[in-house]
């Protein structure tokens, strides 16, 4: 096999290296096995592979791994696939390009303020959960979830159960029981809970997230652009912040020390819920693969 170059990045950061969520590009199309077998050696929540190195249908093809798994969309890979191939395939500053992924064409914008955005597909709403569920799924008291609003499936590729909770240090303080998840949502589309509240660590931000995915072989994520994508769309679905049309900051990582920054924005358009979800993209390594 010939050597393939790859990159390491962070996505979502809050302004400079070692914050947000990191991810590995690989320029390339290796065998599907050896993609997992990269993702699972690189071990990041995500590792993606750019299969085609000029436009296909528009856009560029891209295939993304979990340790242990396939996905067809994830949130912070798009982003940071997205800066990787303007910088070194492009190798000149564009408006915006399209990745071609499993789950459709996925647009990206490179803004004048350095943020990277992406238009997420439409979002799908599905199972409700009772709070007595979730409380066993995140070791929590019923009355530490906020029941005023849904505990539901959401998914704008990928699926997670959104949960608001009643308070930050409630947020803090959950933990997974990987049991009792497997055995409420196994019947279910959604990989992880993504936990919320409007109470924040930084006034400068209005939600504050986390998303205990500890499945798949990825731990708790320091930043889900899929999920707070689905938290946006669910934030207008049930006027949450009392707005039918929102442009927010969200906040994430700061439990596992990845403090990580995601802008978010949703508005009802012709019948749906049109989601943007928009971040900072910082270059870390570079390499090759060792050629067998």
């Amino acid at each position: 096999m010939s050597r393939m170059e790859f990159f390491i990045v962070d996505v979502f950061t809050v302004g400079r290296k070692y914050t947000g969520n990191q991810l590995a590009v690989y320029l390339g199309n290796p065998p599907a096995a050896l993609m997992q077998q990269l993702a699972k050696e690189i071990n990041f929540s995500e590792t993606t592979f750019v299969t085609s190195d000029a436009p296909e249908g528009g856009g560029y093809n891209v295939r993304i791994f979990m340790p242990e798994v396939e996905v067809d969309f994830a949130g912070h890979p798009v982003l940071g696939t997205a800066y990787v191939i303007q910088r070194e395939i492009i190798g000149r500053p564009v408006e915006s390009i399209k990745l071609n992924l499993a789950v459709g064409q996925i647009p990206v914008t490179f803004a004048a303020d350095g943020l990277l955005w992406m238009r997420q597909n439409p979002p799908t709403f599905g199972h409700r959960f009772s709070a007595g569920e979730l409380a066993q799924i995140l070791n929590v008291g019923e009355e530490e979830i906020d029941t005023r609003y849904p505990i539901q499936e959401v998914s704008t590729g990928m699926a997670f159960v959104l949960v608001p909770m009643a308070s930050l240090d409630a947020v803090k303080r959950a933990w997974v029981n990987l049991d009792r998840l497997r055995a409420i949502l196994g019947a279910h589309e959604a990989i992880a809970p993504a936990i919320f509240c409007a109470e924040t660590l930084s006034a400068e931000n209005d939600i504050h997230v986390r998303v205990l995915d500890d499945i798949y072989g990825a731990p708790e994520d320091p930043a889900t652009g899929s999920a707070n994508g689905c938290i946006a769309a669910y934030l207008v679905e049930h006027n949450y912040l009392g707005s039918d049309r929102i442009a927010i900051r969200s906040e994430q990582g700061y439990q596992i020390g990845r403090p990580s920054l995601l802008h978010l924005e949703a508005a009802r358009a012709a019948g749906e819920i049109v989601i943007r979800v928009g971040g900072r993209v910082e270059m870390v390594a570079q390499g090759q693969l060792a050629a067998d």
